[in-house]
């Protein structure tokens, strides 16, 4: 199946000039982003009034939450792409999410405990399907856009415009609808209408398989005994992430852990592997020191992210010994390759800080919306629209503007973006922080300044996600552009989890009250402070940072992420780059 002609993407007709299917994929992307974000937009109000869970317990239950949803589609992508084919990954997707949504309007009485109430352990269970859902689905629906089109097709980036435009339309609105109904009706009937729309998601997709003509289907026959012991892996990955869920620190340890164990591993490749063709060609010294320093540090990770503070110190040796290992031998060989993985995973890091400040929008700045804002009687869980609409306004503006700077050579090299990314979100959290005082920490804070910050954070987005996309397949080697790629998610997952964390330290005091307010700005004040001067490091480093990437020596293979020039909410763990996809793979 893998050379089988597919018929071309136009065969079933068009429409506004596009392939039918594109907007099969449109309606169903667009109504599972409603589900998510009108679901998203109400969680932290949910798991505050209804299960009365303390700020600081439902800060790490979000961020745990979300950052379970940025590893699963890492999951999902890599079995579409070797069994089910994006399509039936997407089905599959699409019912977890479902049931997910559904199973979130059984809410039960509210509990201030929840060990003896069996409706909780339901809400577990709606989490955990709309994690591994996301994963299936996230990971794949936009692979098959790309697979309507010719490679060398022009409106291939017109198509991702719409898609995305999809994307950020379903964000939107869900938000306001699921977020209004919600607060004012009943959390029932919020989370039953993400439920209603996702539904209404799976339908399009159904119906509309005829107009996808074969994309998206198994990269070779699949048997039906392979097929359903995919779907069972799924409902054990289910079982699963509903323990995770209910442990929350397991998750952190699982990221802490794996994520210094998979930057080891990354930098060994470029640091090894890359430059000399193989590790037993490697220097022998340099490879066993290598090796053991990295031990130490994901052994000392472990017992960190246990809470062990007395390891913080090996921890440290490990990283510096490491990171001291690979520029000795940066210095000792040259290899193109090596330095741009090495660029790549310094833009990785940086993401983990733009993440955990960015994401504070679901958690702490929409509790602090919905207690100390001057709102005039609108919803909290509303203003969660501000993001989808600002980008959705933005970003063909950003994109003018790149393309614009661009042609005149004065388009800010990658890490700089990066550093003004940085730094926006941090200036964000300043100006609330400024405006919250302004008139008075006793006083509501003028919802103006709600507007403002997202404002920043969305223009600080635009700079940093797509940008950071585009980078990781451009200076990804094609051996290792997934494991790049997967390693790019699995950072934002990392920030996510740090953004629960931080969200937590807001709650650590009075609650809806001055004293309580005092601790969310005092929070925030200093997240703010720590970004832009984070931010302002990146920038004055940059010049070095681009110099490792090589980018006068790039050569183009003619492997291009579909749509990576396009501008939106970014796209999934496995969306491979197009060189990557055959026709019905």
């Amino acid at each position: 199946m893998a050379t089988q002609e597919l018929p071309h993407g136009d065969s079933a007709g068009t429409f506004l000039g596009h392939p039918k299917g594109l907007f099969v994929l449109f309606f169903a992307e667009m109504w599972e982003r409603f589900s998510y974000y009108g679901m998203r937009a109400l969680l932290i109000l949910y798991l505050t009034k209804h299960w009365l869970f303390g700020d600081s317990d439902a800060g790490i239950i979000y961020g745990a939450y979300t950052a379970l949803v940025y590893i699963t589609p890492v999951i999902g992508g890599y079995l579409a792409d070797k069994y089910l084919g994006q399509r039936k990954a997407v089905l599959f997707g699409a019912i977890l999410l479902t049931l997910g949504h559904i199973f979130m309007a059984f809410e039960g009485e509210p509990a201030a405990g929840t060990e003896n109430n069996p409706f909780v352990f339901v809400f577990w269970l709606a989490l955990a399907l709309i994690i591994v859902g996301s994963g299936f689905l996230k990971a794949n629906i936009s692979v098959i856009v790309g697979q309507l089109y010719p490679r060398t097709d022009v409106r291939r980036d017109g198509a991702y415009t719409i898609f995305y435009m999809g994307i950020n339309l379903g964000a939107a609105i869900g938000a306001l609808l699921c977020g209004f109904i919600g607060e004012t009706y009943g959390w029932a009937y919020g989370f039953g209408l993400a439920g209603i729309g996702m539904l209404a998601g799976l339908v399009v997709f159904v119906w509309g398989k005829p107009l996808l003509l074969g994309r998206g289907e198994p990269p070779a026959i699949l048997e039906k005994s392979k097929e359903l012991a995919i779907y069972g892996f799924g409902f054990a990955l289910v079982a699963l992430c509903w323990i995770a869920i209910q442990y929350q620190d397991a998750v952190g340890v699982f990221l802490g852990t794996f994520g210094a164990a998979l930057v080891c591993y990354v930098l060994a490749i470029a640091t090894f592997q890359l430059p000399y063709g193989s590790y037993a060609a490697a220097p022998k010294p340099a490879i066993y020191s290598y090796v053991g320093l990295s031990a130490l540090l994901v052994v000392s990770m472990f017992f960190v992210a246990m809470g062990n503070t007395e390891a913080r110190l090996p921890a440290v040796i490990g990283l510096g010994g490491v990171l001291s290992v690979m520029i000795l031998q940066m210095i000792a060989k040259t290899d193109h390759d090596r330095d741009r993985i090495v660029a790549a995973m310094f833009l990785i890091i940086v993401s983990i800080v733009f993440w955990a400040l960015f994401e504070q929008a679901g958690s702490s700045l929409n509790l602090f919306t919905d207690r100390h804002v001057d709102r005039g009687g609108v919803p909290a869980s509303v203003f969660q629209s501000i993001n989808a609409i600002y980008i959705i306004l933005l970003a063909p503006v950003f994109a003018t503007l790149w393309t614009w700077l661009g042609q005149r050579g004065m388009d800010p090299s990658t890490p700089m973006k990066f550093g003004l990314g940085v730094i926006q979100v941090g200036l964000g959290f300043l100006v609330l922080v400024w405006g919250a005082n302004s008139v008075g920490v006793d006083i509501p804070t003028p919802v103006i300044f709600i507007f403002l910050i997202y404002l920043l954070h969305t223009t600080g987005e635009l700079c940093l996600s797509p940008v950071g996309l585009s980078a990781m397949n451009r200076l990804a080697p094609a051996q290792i552009a997934s494991l790049i790629m997967g390693t790019w998610f699995f950072a934002s997952a990392t920030g996510n989890f740090a953004a629960g964390l931080i969200a937590a330290a807001t709650g650590a005091e009075g609650v809806g009250d001055a004293s309580g307010k005092e601790v969310v700005l005092d929070v925030y004040n200093t997240v703010g402070i720590y970004a832009v001067g984070i931010g302002v490091v990146v920038m004055v480093i940059s010049p070095m940072i681009k110099k490792l990437m090589h980018l006068d020596t790039l050569t183009d293979e003619g492997a291009h992420l579909a749509g990576e020039a396009e501008l939106g909410e970014p796209a999934a763990a496995g969306v491979h780059p197009e060189g990557e996809l055959k026709p019905g793979a």
